[in-house]
């Protein structure tokens, strides 16, 4: 005869979804924290000693439990249960973070809690409650609204960088999303890039009205209007028949893989199209003879991974089903660990160009400290964004790095400031502009 389990192994199973319109999704995640610091500190495994042994940028930054992974579990917990009111302090905590992803994968070799989704949704529910966001990404809002990009920029001035001599095909399978960044700012990204794709003989088209991605909507919270965008986005390459989006930006990057099939509750491979970063197309180039590279670089080198092309990349896959005792949930999750990020790609690029000395930083791949400017933190919080490029600089001091290299405009934006306002010997430069040069030669 089978004994009975006693009544605390018998609840009933509750419902869930990977949905962040709902905090009440992660009410367990939030409220199984247990405050083991796992989310701030690199793994000892992989610790690189005393001086580089932090992955959070909010806790290291601002030294007080509330901004680290743990004190935001709890407030968000304490919000989601109705303990809790909003105001500017709470605002400030849930918006002085990068969502970087550090604390994500940091859990997840502990306790397998969805520390991202928790955080994302809780400035869903900033917005949700009539708080969020911060004024500086109401102004962002503003202009994707009535410019379709966020600085506010003509629209029609959006394809300004094209290189002279070079013209994007009317139909092709490659389909290159520039994104508001190298469209404008950084337009030096957006002409490599294209000169890459001569160089290796791909023919490229262009979206017939390139329109913002909607990173820096969905990244704090505005989840209404940047759902919107993403069906507008997703029904416009759709319509071109593609079947690679490329991008030469890492957010754009996430954005595109991750949180648009987020946005519409489909997965990565629902897409219709494959999200290729440019690392990846010229990885695979030169390991099939199409590129090679014929100007040596003489320099020692190292490489950012910046967040959204490393351990926030990892494919996307809706997930309904139930939690049980323990947490044990059904059907089965595979969760998102970071792991399946562009890591060795630009790494065996720059291995590859001649007299490139590739030299590592303390904190890499996953484990690597954000550059502080991405998910809408430079724009609301400038000194915090600094002060963590900041201190990443300082790990390329450690090694004696001549250029550092990131495959992201915010993040060669973000440490140019960092290195002109320290006057260090360093030159910073995206991997399509050093990609390029190699190819020039």
């Amino acid at each position: 005869m089978t004994a009975e389990l006693p009544v605390r192994y018998c609840r009933p199973k509750s419902e869930f979804k990977f949905d962040i319109a709902d905090i009440q999704n992660f009410v367990y995640d939030m409220s199984r924290c247990i405050k083991c610091k796992g989310c701030t500190w690199v793994d000892h495994t992989y610790m690189p000693g005393a001086r580089f042994m932090t992955r959070c940028p909010s806790a290291a930054m601002y030294k007080f439990d509330a901004y680290g992974a743990y004190g935001k579990m709890r407030i968000g917990h304490a919000m989601a249960e109705g303990l809790l009111e909003w105001n500017e302090k709470a605002l400030e905590v849930v918006y002085a973070c990068t969502l970087c992803g550090a604390c994500d994968v940091g859990c997840k070799r502990n306790l397998d809690l969805e520390i991202e989704l928790a955080l994302e949704s809780l400035r869903v529910k900033a917005v949700q409650d009539g708080v969020g966001p911060m004024p500086a990404h109401k102004k962002i809002a503003r202009n994707i609204e009535q410019y379709h990009n966020s600085f506010g920029a003509e629209p029609d001035k959006r394809r300004a960088w094209m290189p002279e001599g070079i013209a994007p095909a009317e139909k092709a399978d490659v389909l290159y999303f520039a994104g508001c960044s190298a469209s404008y700012t950084n337009a030096e990204i957006a002409r490599a890039t294209v000169k890459i794709l001569q160089a290796a003989g791909i023919d490229f088209m262009l979206m017939p009205e390139e329109w913002c991605c909607g990173n820096i909507l969905f990244s704090v919270g505005l989840l209404d209007q940047a759902r919107e965008l993403a069906r507008r986005n997703l029904e416009e390459v759709r319509r071109t028949g593609a079947k690679i989006l490329l991008v030469s930006c890492a957010e754009g990057y996430r954005m595109w893989k991750v949180d648009v099939p987020k946005m519409l509750e489909i997965s990565t491979e629902e897409l219709g199209f494959k999200v290729v970063h440019l690392v990846e197309l010229v990885d695979e180039k030169l390991k099939d003879g199409a590129l090679t590279f014929k100007k040596p670089l003489s320099s020692r080198v190292t490489y950012h991974d910046a967040c959204s092309l490393g351990r926030l990349s990892d494919p996307w896959i809706p997930y309904e089903g139930k939690r049980g005792w323990m947490g044990c949930v059904e059907p089965r999750l595979k969760r998102r660990r970071g792991t399946q990020g562009v890591y060795a790609q630009p790494r065996d690029i720059l291995k590859a160009i001649p007299a490139v000395e590739l030299v590592e930083m303390p904190r890499m791949r996953e484990n690597a400290f954000c550059c502080g400017a991405g998910r809408g933190t430079k724009e609301a919080f400038p000194e915090f964004a600094a002060w963590a490029a900041a201190q990443r600089m300082e790990e390329v001091r450690e090694i004696g790095a001549e250029t550092l290299v990131t495959a992201c405009p915010w993040c060669k934006n973000n440490f140019a400031r960092a290195i002109k306002a320290s006057a260090d010997d360093v030159q910073v430069q995206d991997i399509s502009e050093v990609i390029c040069a190699a190819l020039e030669g």
